[in-house]
């Protein structure tokens, strides 16, 4: 069972950032099963990195839209993305050097900063991007 389910109601209306988004929550399930499957440190390390360098080309994404179209809360959007590469990087850290494992409370942190992120500050910029033509 996925720990993460895609549906609509996480859709942002913008192709290319839904594409991102679903590859994200298939990255946080890819990590779920691994754990669950009790793989080793090597495969675990392995998809928190992957997660970790998908989600800075996915932020990049999203930051060039915001100097493109100049979005207004670009600023707040950023900070959040700011922090999420540290608590993820932090996590990794931690992880490669034996005082975290990869727990259902990661998990679930994972799980419901992308779900929050999404839902909250990401649907703030839909309607602005549609009326920009971005879909």
């Amino acid at each position: 069972m996925s720990l993460i389910t895609w549906d609509s109601s996480m859709s942002v209306n913008v192709s290319g950032i839904d594409q991102q988004h679903q590859k994200l929550v298939a990255m946080i399930n890819e990590l779920h099963d691994a754990m669950k499957a009790g793989h080793g440190k090597d495969a675990l390390g392995k998809i928190l990195t992957g997660l970790i360098s998908y989600t800075a080309t996915h932020f990049k994404a999203e930051e060039k839209y915001f100097a493109e179209f100049k979005y207004p809360d670009a600023a707040n959007h950023i900070k959040e993305h700011v922090a999420f590469v540290k608590k993820v990087s932090d996590f990794k850290n931690d992880f490669e050097h034996g005082r975290l494992t990869v727990s259902i409370e990661t998990l679930y942190f994972l799980r419901d900063w992308l779900q929050g992120h999404i839902k909250g500050t990401d649907k703030k910029y839909s309607s602005f991007f549609n009326e920009k033509g971005l879909r």
